[in-house]
């Protein structure tokens, strides 16, 4: 579905009345990207690219390098405002007018590619920090935490299934774990859109199967966008795909679809992205 000016005009009333950080979903949609173009030094990185994310879903998106993901997720979290364009959390709150900061809390949260992880605190101290909010968040590991506050930090550790690590050094968990414990601290900010950046490199087998369950479990109460180069993996948990290139758009639907799509084998040089 996507939103039209007129939709835009005739929201005007609701806007008015919604929280700042609370979308309008009533269509269905999260998340709403239209015409965005974002050039640098005359290369388009994105070019009049359309996308729209339903509220719950987990999308997967990949591309070949250069194809505009990272550009993509730049512009979604305020860290780049494109050249032209519309994107949209819900139907009335226009990302292009929040601040970074802004979207981090509560609207979209963003996990890159490399685990950043407070190495020297425990794993539930890194939740807790990200818990502190507008206070300061040295102020508040010296707090004593409220019932509240660690009924939801065990919440979030035994969905990432780190609860008995709770009390471990956060420099001594696996790779993977320290992933899952990354994907924690933006839980713990309450996102409803949640961007994960090729989030089973350098991973075991093992770890891959519990980040896939992970994943696949987060989607339903927020929309889970996966950008991946290991289409093993993609095939895991991919729900609908969209392929990237050159800055828009080439192929949507199911994985399937998409392997067998002459625009997506003809960009990859006669071999799908997702084959076996």
């Amino acid at each position: 579905m996507s939103l039209t000016h007129t939709d835009h005009a005739a929201l005007g009333q609701r806007v008015a009345n919604t929280p700042d950080n609370q979308p309008d979903v009533s269509h269905g949609s999260i998340l709403y990207i239209e015409g965005v173009t974002l050039s640098f030094d005359g290369f388009k990185a994105l070019n009049n690219l359309n996308l729209t994310l339903d509220d719950g879903e987990l999308r997967c998106i990949i591309g070949p390098n250069g194809a505009g993901k990272s550009t993509l997720m730049d512009v979604i979290t305020g860290r780049r405002r494109p050249d032209a364009g519309q994107v949209y959390f819900g139907q009335n709150i226009d990302l292009l007018k929040k601040a970074e900061h802004e979207i981090a809390r509560g609207m979209v949260g963003r996990k890159f590619q490399r685990p950043t992880v407070f190495e020297a605190l425990s794993v539930a101290e890194n939740i807790e920090l990200t818990l502190a909010g507008s206070r300061s968040p040295w102020r508040m590991l010296r707090a004593r935490r409220t019932p509240a506050e660690r009924e939801r930090i065990d919440d979030i550790l035994a969905t990432i299934g780190l609860l008995e690590h709770r009390h471990a050094d956060a420099r001594i968990l696996s790779h993977g774990q320290k992933q899952w414990l990354e994907i924690g601290m933006l839980l713990a900010q309450d996102p409803r859109i949640l961007l994960v950046d090729e989030p089973v490199a350098g991973m075991t087998g093992e770890e891959v199967a519990r980040t896939a369950e992970l994943l696949t479990s987060l989607a339903g109460e927020r929309t889970v966008v996966v950008v991946e180069h290991d289409m093993a993996f993609v095939r895991k948990i991919a729900q609908k795909v969209t392929v990237l290139h050159q800055g828009s758009v080439l192929a949507e639907g199911s994985l399937d679809a998409v392997q067998k799509n002459p625009k997506v084998i003809e960009v990859y040089l006669g071999e799908t992205p997702c084959s076996h």
